[in-house]
């Protein structure tokens, strides 16, 4: 079962060492400076550590279809940590079937070192695609999508690590539905200490009139009505790092706005896109993804974080939430009279599309947003 036996001659000549004493932290200078996270405890854990299977018991006695599609993996990353970026390669080689993973697509959003990705491409199934300028998370993504060569594309942060079996049920419910768009339970990996710590497995996304994105708890009739832990819940919206979704229908959808920049409000963007347009968002709890939470971003905006943050959900704003766009600025006055680019193309994307309007997804999907 193991996908590790045949690939040990090919870790031989990747070099794992020298790889990641290329760039290591050096004594005496802030761990946090250079990641947003404690570098010096990254480099300490090994790149392949086990981690505790956080899943309900119950998820281990499900079975899975033998039909299940690959997927292409699609991690995107400017300046990563080496050892972060290769635990986050090594886990999914190491906890997924060989035969579910077409590829893992790397885009290398112009960091300072191209080695950073090239070296990796000598890992088994890994690609290297490197941005002649910086291009930003969602036309990064975009273009690990448009060369990804399986049905079904897996977006994944540049620090995480997979938990056992995390690719199967995701997979299966895209099989049984192409127009889901699945993410798994979020784990915490802990900034300081690289701890692996369970997430609450009865949250879903949430936002409020800002957008803002938050966890919420599952409301007191919603945990009523699920009578088995390994249901997937519906889920308003997205957190935007993790997800899996049928490459078909992703392009379909219109896969990103393509002038939204750098990183913030994607998530907002796509997830009201996907319930508007005929699918769904769900999380899948016995799928189990650890993921570094930050409290601050380790590289600069060109626009400035804020400045960035404000032209795309305001470019969400004007698109998707019609005479309720009123309530965005509202609660976002800065965002007013600020410029947002040409969202003709989106608008006609909306109208070829034939999507609901956003009284309908409050109605429907999130009428606890009041």
């Amino acid at each position: 079962q193991s996908s590790d036996l045949d690939w040990d001659d090919l870790w031989d000549q990747f070099e794992e060492r020298r790889y990641l004493s290329a760039r290591r932290w050096k004594g005496g200078e802030d761990p946090y400076r250079l990641h947003a996270f404690n570098q010096r405890e990254s480099e300490r854990i090994p790149s392949d550590r086990a981690v505790r299977d956080t899943r309900h018991h119950r998820c281990t006695t499900l079975h899975y279809r033998q039909d299940l599609p690959p997927t292409s993996v699609i991690i995107t990353f400017h300046n990563e940590a080496r050892s972060a970026l290769l635990r986050t390669i090594r886990s999914v080689l190491n906890r997924t079937p060989v035969h579910l993973i077409r590829e893992i697509i790397l885009v290398d959003d112009f960091s300072d070192d191209p080695d950073d990705c090239r070296l990796l491409g000598k890992l088994p199934k890994v690609k290297c695609l490197r941005n002649g300028r910086r291009e930003g998370l969602i036309r990064s993504r975009i273009r690990g999508a448009d060369v990804a060569q399986a049905g079904v594309l897996t977006f994944l942060d540049s620090h995480c690590e997979v938990n056992k079996d995390w690719l199967l049920p995701l997979l299966q419910r895209i099989k049984e539905d192409p127009t889901r768009v699945v993410s798994p339970i979020i784990d915490i990996i802990n900034l300081d200490t690289f701890a692996y710590v369970a997430a609450s497995s009865d949250l879903r996304g949430g936002f409020d009139w800002s957008l803002h994105f938050k966890w919420e708890q599952l409301s007191p009739e919603q945990k009523v009505k699920r009578l088995d832990p390994t249901e997937p819940i519906k889920t308003p919206i997205i957190a935007g790092g993790l997800f899996v979704i049928d490459k078909a229908w992703f392009n379909h959808l219109g896969k990103y706005d393509s002038a939204m920049d750098i990183w913030g409000g994607e998530n907002f963007e796509i997830s009201f896109r996907v319930w508007m347009c005929g699918g769904s968002l769900e999380i899948i709890p016995c799928s189990r993804v650890g993921h570094v939470f930050r409290k601050k971003h380790p590289y600069v905006f060109p626009e400035g974080n804020a400045n960035t943050y404000i032209k795309n959900t305001k470019r969400t704003a004007e698109v998707w939430m019609d005479e309720f766009k009123q309530y965005y600025y509202a609660a976002r006055p800065a965002a007013q009279g600020r410029p947002y680019g040409n969202i003709q193309s989106r608008v006609e994307l909306r109208k070829r599309l034939k999507c609901h309007s956003f009284k309908w997804y409050l109605e429907n999907v999130y009428p606890e947003l009041r």
